[in-house]
């Protein structure tokens, strides 16, 4: 075998060696690329998520179709009325700003939060802010905790969401408050709140006695009063 060809011929062999092991190294080794993805239900969208979104707006009374999991023109039209309602882009889409509002994203959620998710603490801490923003730490906290008490209670709904959406609960949610970006002080109330402090002593209502006129509200039986708010049972 003449040298020029042995030298081609070991060449090869080295490489197709090198091709078979160190290369399959490498791909072992060297992780791929990721690729970050999330999903956007729209119009013509199916599955899974379409029906979670379907199925909270039905409960928060946005929504009176089938939870099919089809986005239709019904599931739209819900979707925008829940957006023009929490004051974000009406656009129909339930993209990530949507399902954090309607408390989908399930971000964060953990046993060291009970459970709740980050879009739920977030959710809380935009009601706080637009509530009681001028109120003490403590009465924030206490705003908080009753929107948490009646999570638990059976007269309503079972979800942060639920509680804050529910219709006529809240004046802030239906006002220009509603347009308050949770502040740093209001998310670590709502926190406070979630970790089980509650200045309200149980309370399911509270209201300003010098803005309220609502004569069943007059008549609850007062826990406790925090700055401009009374809490009652």
């Amino acid at each position: 075998m003449q040298a020029p060809f042995r030298r081609r011929f070991f060449a090869f062999f080295l490489s197709l060696a090198l091709f078979l092991t160190g290369g399959a190294a490498l791909q072992r080794h060297v992780p791929a690329k990721q690729t970050e993805v999330y999903t956007l239900s729209q119009l013509g969208s199916r599955g899974q998520e379409v029906r979670a979104v379907q199925q909270k707006l039905k409960s928060l009374g946005f929504y009176g179709g089938s939870v099919d999991g089809v986005f239709g023109a019904q599931t739209k039209k819900a979707v925008v009325a829940f957006q023009k309602r929490v004051g974000i882009t009406a656009d129909g889409i339930a993209g990530p700003k949507t399902l954090l509002y309607l408390g989908l994203d399930n971000g964060g959620s953990s046993a060291a939060n009970g459970g709740y998710s980050s879009s739920d603490i977030t959710l809380l801490a935009k009601l706080i802010a637009a509530e009681a923003r001028g109120e003490s730490y403590t009465g924030q906290v206490a705003v908080g905790a009753v929107v948490l008490n009646r999570v638990r209670h059976p007269s309503f709904p079972d979800t942060i969401a639920g509680v804050i959406y529910q219709k006529g609960a809240f004046s802030a949610v239906n006002d220009s408050n509603w347009s308050v970006s949770p502040t740093a002080t209001s998310r670590k109330a709502a926190q406070d709140a979630i970790n089980g402090w509650d200045p309200s002593g149980g309370a399911i209502y509270y209201y300003n006695p010098a803005k309220t006129t609502n004569a069943y509200m007059l008549s609850r039986p007062v826990i406790v009063t925090i700055g401009n708010h009374r809490f009652c049972a």
